[in-house]
């Protein structure tokens, strides 16, 4: 399996504190910005398996909005339980204005 960046969308569509559903190579991802830094991670919840949809980051996690797990935006540890296990975490990357992650093949 290699390691790909890929282009997720443009850091101008970001705002800080919100989130950015996007899907690469068929899988989920959820972006955002805090602190004028982009993160990435899987956009479903380890719980449940449903996805976050538009959820806002506050003070560094978002939260499920269906029970309430919350997780580190940062490192994809899960903060909060229903949720035991951590969110799959992905590099961000950006160049010339355009975010990109990085997604294995």
């Amino acid at each position: 399996m290699t390691r790909q960046y890929v282009k997720a969308c443009r850091r101008d569509e970001l705002q800080e504190g919100d989130t950015k559903n996007i899907t690469i190579n068929g899988r989920g991802i959820l972006i955002a910005l805090e602190n004028d830094r982009v993160y990435a991670m899987q956009n479903s919840c380890t719980h449940d398996g449903g996805a976050f949809g538009d959820v806002n980051v506050v003070q560094g996690e978002i939260q499920c909005p269906r029970h309430g797990a919350r997780f580190d935006i940062k490192n994809g540890r899960a903060v909060q339980i229903p949720a035991v296990i951590d969110l799959e975490i992905f590099d961000v990357k950006i160049e010339n204005g355009d975010v990109y992650v990085a997604v294995t093949e």
